[in-house]
């Protein structure tokens, strides 16, 4: 049996329920404390003036005030009655014993045989010793109406606090419920929400609380896992779509080689086309596997001295006569702590984007600026279109469908990116000075 709800809302509800019983009580015991210290302050401060009264005149030396008072009674030192009131002539308040140990003011309630025929009456007794004379003075008065008084409010406390409390909790529960709503609604409907690629989101709560800010927050984060969900899918169909065309050629060079077995020419050209495009499947899959790595935080780079600038000396000499581009480099030397082969392969790239956009000539500047080593990458060639610019690091962009086949599958500058990124660096484009075309810009930590 499960003691504790599971729905929140009830669990709230009895914890308010709980919380609201105990406060509730304790303010309804100390509300009857403060009415029954009240009811005994009006008794006592009665008292104290009656005995101030009777005090004053015993020490003029007349009793007949205390024979006058409704009860009360003057004592000699040794407790021998001196003046009892008419009403409780007879009798006595205090015994001998009691009147030795009066040695101040003191109240106290008490059952004395008061009523007729020696009833037990209860009173509310003051006694206080009058100057050095050893006499004391007792005044008296009846405290049990005063007390059924205290007795019917506690039981109207006792009665009312379970009415409150379960009047508070039904209010408690209430009000959770209409604040608990949105969230009932929120859970409906992104429980409906079955894709990423639905176009339903989470309805608006208004105002600006939690609740309100909460969903704003889910449905945002809807949204930005619908954009991630959709460039995944294009992901995955640009990546079919590279490999489907590589994989259909070299079927038809080997179905070509087949049926040309005894032309061993047209074998040879067939063969030596489906080694082309088993590289550039090959050069896809590394790339994708190089780009999945980064965006999973797994690609490795592995960090040893690097000088930018003899790296870059180094590259231009492999590269010019590959790409047919004109090199000039600039800078001092400067060191960074960087996987060599993961740069060479970033400069790789660019070469082949620079001479796929026409570029003759580039310029790559090595320099330091804010602590950050800079490696500036510029071509004269045609630039980046002006609607390419906020998109060429994207997987599978290119500037220009119709070189599609000169300019390989669009992922040169996403791997840039992720290279640099790899490193902690960053990576900008634009178009411009010092020769016209496209600038690339990256910057890496120091070493």
């Amino acid at each position: 049996m499960q003691l504790i709800p599971t729905s929140l809302r009830a669990r709230l509800a009895l914890l308010f329920g709980a919380g609201t019983s105990v406060v509730l009580l304790l303010s309804l015991f100390v509300l009857y404390l403060a009415l029954d210290r009240q009811l005994n302050g009006a008794v006592d401060a009665d008292l104290a003036g009656r005995s101030d009264d009777l005090a004053a005149s015993v020490r003029a030396h007349d009793l007949t005030a205390v024979a006058g008072d409704p009860m009360a009674q003057l004592y000699a030192a040794d407790g021998a009655p001196l003046a009892t009131a008419m009403s409780i002539a007879g009798r006595v308040l205090l015994d001998p014993a009691q009147v030795r140990a009066v040695h101040g003011t003191t109240t106290r309630s008490s059952t004395l045989p008061l009523g007729a025929a020696g009833a037990p009456v209860r009173v509310r007794l003051l006694s206080r010793p009058i100057d050095k004379s050893g006499q004391v003075l007792t005044v008296a008065l009846p405290s049990a109406a005063i007390e059924r008084a205290g007795s019917r409010q506690l039981v109207v406390l006792a009665l009312a606090g379970p009415l409150m409390i379960a009047a508070l909790t039904a209010l408690g529960w209430l009000l959770l419920r209409a604040a608990l709503r949105p969230v009932d609604l929120l859970t409906r409907e992104a429980a409906a929400i079955s894709t990423l690629d639905s176009d339903r989101r989470l309805p608006a709560v208004r105002g600006d609380d939690e609740i309100a800010r909460l969903a704003a927050t889910l449905d945002g984060m809807l949204a930005r896992l619908a954009v991630a969900f959709a460039r995944e899918r294009a992901f995955v169909d640009d990546a079919s779509h590279e490999l489907r065309t590589p994989i259909a050629v070299l079927r038809g060079e080997i179905e070509l080689a087949l049926g040309a077995v005894d032309d061993p020419d047209e074998v040879r050209q067939s063969l030596l086309a489906a080694e082309g495009q088993v590289t550039r499947l090959g050069r896809l899959a590394e790339d994708l596997l190089l780009l999945a790595r980064e965006r999973v935080g797994s690609l490795v780079v592995h960090r040893v001295p690097v000088d930018l600038t003899d790296l870059a000396h180094t590259e231009a000499r492999t590269l010019a006569p590959v790409t047919g581009l004109n090199f000039d480099i600039h800078g001092d030397p400067v060191i960074v702590e960087a996987d060599a082969d993961r740069l060479a392969q970033v400069l790789t790239n660019l070469a082949a984007n620079s001479a796929a956009a026409g570029a003759a000539s580039v310029r790559i500047t090595v320099a330091v600026d804010q602590k950050l080593a800079r490696i500036e990458w510029a071509d004269d060639g045609a630039g980046f279109p002006p609607g390419l610019l906020d998109a060429a690091f994207e997987r599978f962009v290119r500037g220009d469908a119709s070189r599609a086949a000169a300019t390989g599958a669009g992922l040169g500058l996403s791997i840039v990116r992720a290279v640099v990124v790899a490193h902690g660096g960053t990576a900008r484009l634009t178009n411009g000075a010092p020769l016209g075309g496209a600038v690339v810009t990256v910057r890496l930590p120091l070493s």
